[in-house]
């Protein structure tokens, strides 16, 4: 992509960014306030892009100074001058260059959202459970190392520890939960001797993760009358009460059939909010779903395709390693890895997806 090209594209970028600015302080927008959620997140997005593109204007403006100096000046100082600017500036355009093109090309429009993430325990009945226990605890403390707040919604713990299923909320309000934690989703393989092994075998079992991104009230409306909510007491630890008043809440959406419920706090109100917040999110998926299908058809590497039937990552403890199948990524620290260190991992998966979305765009 030539230089003038990437500038002509962020310039008129420019123009809608400054059209965007007049209309959040128009007091018809904001007292519209749909319409004004919507453009402050157009607003948000194209901010990085606009930055990257007056860096890079300066650079290139620079970079032709130097060179003019270079081959008109006299002065043998000021040549110095310029050549040591040129070596300083041309390593960083192709750099700036590089990440304009991924600006620009469209992400995912829920990466910025905050995440729902259900966590099931597979085949192999009660040492699934224990792992998925195992995998929320790491994604509870790479959760602490973000500075994410955590909210369990419900859950319904193993026999013998871990967690049959648990589902949770990660919000932040600065870093785009989605957009990190997406690529958890799948199906996540353990390798070890289970805690219920008495004959020292290695077991394989399996837990499966789903990582939504929720929805906001702006972007679903569901109507009350298609919901059937029941009341029940909750069951499990919790202190006085817990047991004996109606506070649970079930929430079944009749025409999808999807059904949600919370317990973990002990006013109905707050239980009922969050159970709403689950039902949006899910209702929401289905729609995002075919979002994800349609990049699924055109990605060979299947970075992040949504398929959360996939065997996505082997955590082998005998050897203390991990496996994350899509990109043939390893580490030799599983310790490490389960006690929430996993964001070289996203990271290197967020590069493959990147390289993925650079080809596709050239295509």
């Amino acid at each position: 992509m030539a230089e003038n090209t990437l500038l002509d594209k962020v310039l008129s970028l420019q123009d809608k960014y400054r059209q965007l600015e007049g209309q959040l302080s128009d007091p018809e927008v904001i007292a519209d306030m749909k319409k004004f959620v919507q453009l402050n997140k157009d607003y948000k997005e194209l901010q990085p892009i606009i930055q990257a593109g007056l860096e890079y204007k300066r650079l290139v403006d620079e970079l032709a100074q130097a060179k003019d100096i270079l081959m008109n000046e006299k002065d043998d100082d000021l040549k110095e001058m310029a050549r040591d600017e040129i070596a300083e500036i041309e390593p960083k355009i192709p750099e700036i260059e590089q990440n304009i093109k991924l600006l620009l090309i469209p992400a995912d429009p829920d990466d910025g959202k905050n995440a729902m993430v259900e966590i099931r325990g597979g085949t192999g009945g009660d040492e699934a459970a224990i792992f998925a226990g195992d995998l929320f605890r790491m994604y509870s403390k790479f959760a602490e190392k973000r500075g994410w707040k955590l909210e369990i919604s419900d859950q319904a713990p193993g026999t013998s520890g871990g967690y049959k299923q648990i589902v949770f909320k990660l919000s932040s309000n600065t870093d785009g939960v989605y957009g990190v934690m997406k690529y958890e989703s799948g199906v996540h393989r353990v390798q070890r001797v289970p805690q219920t092994e008495t004959q020292g075998r290695i077991q394989t079992s399996a837990a499966s993760v789903a990582v939504f991104p929720e929805a906001g009230e702006f972007d679903i409306e569901i109507n009350p009358a298609d919901i059937r909510k029941d009341l029940f007491c909750a069951s499990g630890p919790g202190g006085q009460g817990v047991n004996t008043t109606y506070s649970a809440v079930r929430l079944t959406h009749i025409p999808t059939g999807i059904v949600v419920q919370c317990q973990e706090e002990r006013s109905q109100l707050k239980n009922l909010d969050r159970a709403m917040e689950e039902l949006r999110t899910r209702i929401y998926n289905m729609e995002h779903q075919k979002y994800l299908d349609g990049i699924a058809a055109k990605r060979k590497t299947m970075v992040s395709t949504g398929d959360r039937s996939a065997k996505i990552r082997t955590y082998n403890y005998p050897q203390s390693r991990v496996t994350d199948h899509r990109i043939n990524w390893t580490m030799y620290n599983l310790p490490v890895f389960m006690d929430g260190d996993i964001q070289e991992c996203i990271d290197q998966l967020q590069i493959a997806e990147n390289a993925e979305r650079l080809k596709e765009a050239g295509e």
